[in-house]
């Protein structure tokens, strides 16, 4: 992952209401949920989860369907992932003996 995409993900989940639907879209898992699903779980106004979607959906930390008139968004597991490997790759010296369960994979 290139350091401006990294940077790029991490400003947008560094935002209360952006953290708490990324997390919920984790939850769901690879299926997602429709942007009204999400608004009643969160308690979040349409017009504002709308605009932390797209946020979130610009910086590549989820993605978006539509099935017919909804629109299904889900996270996108390969740029956290990249995410991760970003800001692990040198835990430990790279050593490959990390005693972070994050670094042994």
């Amino acid at each position: 992952m290139e350091k401006q995409t990294a940077i790029s993900v991490l400003a947008a989940l560094a935002q209360e209401t952006r953290l708490d639907v990324f997390r919920l879209l984790v939850q769901a898992g690879e299926g997602g949920m429709s942007a009204g699903a999400i608004a009643d779980a969160l308690g979040v106004p349409a017009a504002t989860l709308s605009f932390h979607l797209k946020e979130l959906k610009a910086c590549g930390a989820i993605d978006c369907e539509r099935e017919g008139r909804t629109l299904i968004y889900a996270p996108h597991f390969e740029t956290m992932t990249g995410l991760l490997a970003f800001l692990t790759e040198n835990c430990c010296a790279g050593q490959g003996d990390c005693a972070t369960d994050v670094c042994s994979s």
